[in-house]
């Protein structure tokens, strides 16, 4: 049912099926505009690199522009995310990555694989819980979040490109930094009566802004499509989307 509802929507999906386990649930608690969630993560925590690297998949990988992972597969395949990060320094791909979650950062073995990852790293994105976490993980001794993304801008890279990190901070504009420059983008703030469901905000926003990067836009248009897609989601039930956007990149 996934495969298709992915096919559906133009999508991809080449997943790796284990027969033996059942397929990750994910319960979702909504009061007012807060929420909170309990994965139960299952055949999702037994993703092999074996399966990233089977001839077909690793065509994929070598082929795509740009490979985006989100920092929870650092708890699942640090190997896959090792391949693909260091087969896009190799031939000159973009490799983004998420932060995710501020228990990836205070785990020492997670936290471990964002130290090793980091330096492939082209565009780096977080919510400014996580950016502080970082911070605080690494003994920085601050708080602001445009010292850190500054910080985390300079970590030095493996690659020829500057680090764009861009850390996203609920109805407040979004801080961006390219090599030490940090720069400031407005989101879209919406009225209380009509945030529904803040589920896949910053995902969205993600979302939106690799749209934009896919197209070879410039970051600031990229912000604006990131904070487009989060606005409409947080208008609707759970992480769903118009069939058609009213947004053109």
């Amino acid at each position: 049912k996934l495969k298709a509802a992915c096919e559906a929507d133009g999508v991809n999906a080449m997943y790796m099926v284990d027969k033996a386990t059942p397929t990750g649930t994910c319960a979702t608690l909504v009061v007012s505009v807060e929420r909170s969630l309990c994965t139960n993560l299952d055949a999702a925590n037994n993703y092999k690199v074996e399966h990233c690297k089977e001839p077909e998949n690793w065509k994929v990988v070598e082929g795509a522009k740009i490979i985006y992972s989100a920092g929870f597969f650092a708890t699942v395949s640090p190997d896959s995310i090792k391949a693909a990060s260091r087969q896009k320094a190799q031939d000159g791909g973009i490799y983004c990555m998420n932060l995710s979650a501020p228990f990836l950062m205070q785990v020492p073995p997670f936290k471990a694989v964002f130290v090793d990852t980091m330096p492939y790293v082209d565009f780096l994105f977080g919510n400014e819980t996580e950016a502080q976490t970082w911070a605080e993980t690494e003994g920085w001794d601050t708080t602001d979040l445009e010292f850190i993304a500054m910080r985390l801008s300079l970590i030095p890279s493996a690659k020829k490109s500057k680090r764009t990190v861009v850390i996203t901070q609920g109805c407040d504009p979004a801080i961006v930094c390219v090599n030490g420059l940090v720069t400031k983008h407005p989101v879209i703030v919406l009225p209380k009566e009509k945030l529904v469901d803040t589920n896949g905000a910053g995902d969205a926003y993600v979302g939106g802004f690799l749209a934009g990067l896919v197209k070879g836009l410039p970051v600031a248009d990229c912000c604006k499509a990131g904070a487009y897609s989060a606005s409409v989601i947080v208008q609707r039930s759970g992480c769903t989307f118009p069939s058609k956007p009213d947004y053109k990149l």
